[in-house]
């Protein structure tokens, strides 16, 4: 296992390219995220950024580039739409410390709301019940929803269960959060529920990877923006440079249609 230094980013992307046969949908993508960076991915349905989150914790595999995660590479075996992770031990390894929120919340609905949450801490993580239950009752807490502790998904709120899926997300202590769209299944008043919690995330220093529709959110909440426009970053920057001053075309035309949407 590689040592991590103080300088290295939590997770670099190097030359991401994914594609589904003749379908190029990531062309060469770089991005770096440092220990409290908040990046959030903004472009078109169908510009990658949805693909690329979900290539940074391998649930798609790119065909071609390098990921690190903590100063450590992923290793590699074959080439091309062949490749695959050479060490699945590594891949678990390196998920337990980069949890994903996704769009569909993704709870088990067999399971009560704590038990969501303990679930993977206990069976992954090998901890303590009892001190994994003091957590997730203090995540649930944090989240807003420790009332709904011992019921079912079904019985939340859209809002709920996002707030729900967060915690869960938390309990595994990441080094860094992956959002997917996590407010775009939520009616308005919902959406804001999330939106207040991802803003207490980015507020406590978490390094945190966003995929999301809302531009307000992505100009409070980040440090850094990234417009993906054809599976390549067409601008990036600052929240004041890519929103209060954008150079192309193609990104001036979807912050205009974001803000009559």
């Amino acid at each position: 296992m590689t040592q991590q230094s103080k300088s290295d980013p939590v997770i670099a992307l190097r030359g991401i390219h994914k594609s589904y046969d003749d379908l190029m949908v990531l062309r060469g993508v770089d991005i770096r995220a440092h220990e409290g960076d908040v990046i959030s991915l903004i472009g078109s349905s169908g510009s990658g950024k949805s693909t690329l989150l979900r290539c940074i914790n391998m649930l798609e595999i790119c065909q071609q580039g390098d990921i690190q995660f903590c100063g450590e590479a992923v290793r590699w075996s074959g080439d091309g739409p062949g490749r695959m992770p050479a060490d699945q031990a590594q891949v678990v390894r390196m998920r337990t410390q980069l949890s994903m929120v996704f769009q569909s919340f993704n709870l088990w609905a067999h399971m009560t709301v704590l038990k969501n949450v303990i679930e993977a801490p206990v069976t992954v993580l090998k901890r303590e019940r009892g001190e994994a239950i003091d957590e997730a009752m203090a995540l649930l807490e944090k989240v807003g929803i420790a009332d709904k502790a011992h019921i079912y998904p079904a019985q939340l709120s859209g809002g709920q269960q996002q707030r729900a899926a967060i915690a869960r997300a938390l309990a595994m202590r990441p080094k860094a959060m992956l959002f997917d769209e996590p407010t775009s299944a939520l009616d308005p008043e919902l959406e804001q529920e999330v939106v207040k919690v991802i803003r207490q995330l980015a507020g406590e220093g978490r390094t945190m990877i966003l995929v999301t529709h809302d531009m307000k959110l992505a100009r409070d909440v980040s440090n850094h923006v990234v417009f993906l426009n054809q599976g390549v970053i067409e601008e990036e920057g600052s929240p004041e440079t890519v929103f209060g001053n954008p150079k192309t075309e193609r990104l001036q035309k979807f912050l205009h249609a974001s803000v009559a949407a």
